[in-house]
């Protein structure tokens, strides 16, 4: 019997043996488990590796966690610490930031002090010199008004007289009046060839000054009396009417009045100031 057959041969009757045999099986298996575990030895063995490892496992899980926490405990004191330090430097920074800062508001306070001591005395001596500037100025103001009304009160009794012409008079009066104002004294100079004025043609001259659309008429003489007033009234209208306006205003400035004129004027409306510099304002009321 070759080998071969003989394998066939076991094969073959080998399960038979097996069932029917006990004795044999046992044999059999006695032989196999020599070279091969059983299904229990081979899970006891898996389940004790099963163990090692996980008992490994959580031995380096263990160790790992150690490691870690170490590391973190460690890492912890070393950032207590730099906050510390910083905090420390900080607090070290803000002294010393403090520190600096009270000298430097001391000495700005001082200065400061010192700048607001130095301008109340120069205010104080600059409102001496604006002061004693105004009082220089008024004082010099009103002698120099009061030349001036002098000067063209002699240029009145000069123009009754005939020492200086009634349109050189006239031209100062208007002057003090634009400069005043900033208002432009028109001469208007119209013939009436009906006579309205007075009585027969005649050339009619007056004055005018238009100021915002107001319409004021006006009459810059040396010296008034009632007739005076009187045509300077019927002229005042008969400009008006060739006009197609309204004066708000009629107004005379003469430094020489008749006492009796006075009357006529309140009567006619007709406003009248001894000087260009009396008149207050140009406006209506």
């Amino acid at each position: 019997m070759t080998a071969e057959s003989l394998k066939d041969a076991i094969k073959r009757e080998l399960p038979v043996l097996l069932r029917e045999d006990p004795a044999f099986r046992d044999d059999v298996l006695a032989l196999v488990r020599q070279h091969h575990p059983t299904r229990g030895e081979t899970e006891d063995w898996f389940h004790a590796m099963l163990r090692e490892l996980r008992s490994d496992r959580e031995a380096s899980e263990r160790k790992w966690a150690e490691q870690k926490a170490e590391a973190e405990r460690k890492w912890a004191e070393q950032k207590a610490e730099a906050e510390r330090d910083r905090e420390a430097s900080e607090r070290k920074w803000a002294e010393q930031k403090a520190e600096a800062e009270r000298k430097w508001a001391e000495q700005k306070a001082e200065a400061d002090r010192d700048r607001a001591e130095q301008a109340r005395r120069w205010d104080a001596q600059e409102r001496k010199w604006e002061e004693s500037n105004r009082h220089f100025d008024r004082v010099h103001e009103e002698i120099m008004a009061q030349s001036k009304k002098f000067d063209r009160s002699i240029g009145a009794l000069g123009a009754r007289w005939g020492i200086q012409s009634e349109r050189a008079f006239r031209n100062a009066l208007a002057g003090i009046l634009e400069e005043s104002f900033g208002v432009e004294v028109i001469n208007v100079n119209e013939f009436d060839d009906e006579g309205v004025v007075f009585g027969r043609p005649e050339q009619i001259e007056l004055d005018v000054i238009i100021k915002n659309g107001v319409l004021l008429i006006c009459e810059l003489k040396s010296s008034i009396d009632k007739a005076g007033l009187y045509s300077f009234e019927r002229k005042a209208r008969f400009y008006e009417a060739r006009h197609q306006r309204q004066a708000q205003r009629l107004i005379v400035i003469s430094p020489m009045v008749d006492g009796r004129a006075r009357k006529v004027a309140e009567q006619l409306g007709i406003e009248i100031y001894h000087d260009s510099t009396d008149v207050e304002s140009l406006d209506t009321a």
